[in-house]
């Protein structure tokens, strides 16, 4: 039996995923399963992007460029010089296999074995996955649900900073809480950065998805950050179209877009197909931004308030992306959310949801809490708070 590497076997599980065997059982049981766990929307994906998969006549399915297609990247730069970053070319783009890639390339970019990064927490639980793989070690700094996981104070960033400290890396708007950072919260991590020399990392893959008039203000905002900031961007979200795993990593630093590029090529290129659909989607697609915007806002408003009504619940209303982190009156969510898929059901019905441990640095400080995303019609997430205020009831009484 050849044995594994440390790496392996430091390697985190998903939260996300964990429960997955759990769910597939249940389902071979012919127990529907309402899918709270996980960030896949049930919007449909432009048709005009699907089109052009549809219509594709190349004769040879090619290598791209290592840096991704140019007419890909020109389609990238329009949209960024629309929404406000009017410097922004071609050039400052690297296309990758989704948003997960181009966050692998800044880290690795940035990180040697043993070095760290800071991140507010809770954060994307695969932003561990990542670094682990990679030797780097995550330093948190802890916001809480009481202030609806606003960016803590800037002296617990300053405590965190190392000469092994090469970045800070955010979500904004975040998953798992749906927290908006506002401009004036940014600014004090471009001090800082400033301060110590080291990279702001922003994933800003649901820039399109805020909520109440609110605007999203990216990290490319601050002119001061041009050679210390990074933004990891994806298709996934903005178009419902997860499964193309297409994404991009963004800087003006041509030492970093130099650097990344050496990890591009060395993978060769990027998904071929998925470029050609993302590039149309690009196209007339405000219409379809907001169509879907509108039905978030109303998806969000709907399942917040209901997880409200649940005696117990505690769940602050969330300001970008599609997810929002709950407080459940149970003393260990990951059993809690076991036990909905193995010995509990409505109906022959259930809920997957995700236990929030595996989006903190401390498993316990997330012991009480699940992320839900609302990427399911408001019959299906009416219906599916119904069944989880039945089984809080019901686990109770065990």
């Amino acid at each position: 039996m050849p044995k594994i590497s440390k790496r392996a076997e430091h390697m985190p599980a998903s939260p996300i995923r964990k429960l997955v065997p759990f769910s597939i059982t249940a389902k071979q049981k012919g127990i529907k399963v309402y899918h709270l766990n996980i960030g896949q929307p049930d919007i449909e994906t432009p048709e005009r992007a699907l089109n052009a998969l549809k219509d594709i006549h190349t004769k040879v399915l090619e290598y791209s460029l290592s840096e991704g297609n140019l007419e890909y990247r020109q389609e990238l730069a329009k949209y960024y010089n629309q929404v406000g970053y009017t410097d922004i070319t071609p050039r400052n783009f690297i296309v990758t296999n989704g948003g997960s890639e181009a966050l692998n390339f800044a880290i690795s970019v940035l990180c040697d074995e043993g070095d760290e990064i800071i991140i507010p927490e809770p954060y994307y639980a695969n932003y561990n996955g990542f670094s682990s793989a990679l030797g780097v070690h995550v330093q948190a700094v802890h916001s809480t649900i009481e202030t609806g996981f606003a960016l803590p104070d800037i002296e617990e960033f300053e405590k965190k900073i190392t000469d092994k400290t090469k970045a800070i890396l955010i979500c904004n708007p975040g998953n798992p809480t749906g927290y908006l950072y506002s401009k004036e919260e940014l600014q004090k991590l471009a001090n800082i950065a400033i301060k110590h020399d080291i990279v702001i990392i922003s994933d800003e893959v649901y820039r399109e998805y805020v909520y109440d008039d609110e605007k999203q203000t990216s990290i490319l905002s601050f002119p001061e950050l041009a050679d210390n900031c990074i933004v990891i961007d994806s298709e996934s979200k903005r178009y419902s179209m997860c499964g193309a795993r297409i994404g991009f990593f963004v800087t003006r630093s041509e030492k970093l877009l130099h650097a990344a590029m050496l990890f591009a090529q060395a993978r060769l290129s990027p998904p071929l197909l998925a470029q050609i659909v993302a590039t149309e989607a690009h196209k007339d697609d405000e219409a379809y931004i907001t169509a879907v915007r509108n039905e978030y806002t109303k998806r969000r408003n709907l399942l917040v308030e209901l997880l409200n009504e649940i005696p117990g619940v505690i769940c602050p209303k969330p300001k970008g992306a599609f997810y929002c982190i709950a407080e459940l009156p149970v003393d260990d969510t990951e059993k809690f959310a076991q036990w909905l898929l193995e010995s509990y059901h409505n109906q022959n019905e259930t809920v997957m949801v995700a236990p929030a441990g595996g989006f903190y640095s401390d498993p316990e400080l997330g012991k009480k809490q699940v992320r839900m995303a609302y990427v399911l019609k408001e019959e299906d997430l009416r219906r599916a708070v119904e069944i989880l205020k039945d089984a809080l009831t019901q686990y109770a009484q065990q």
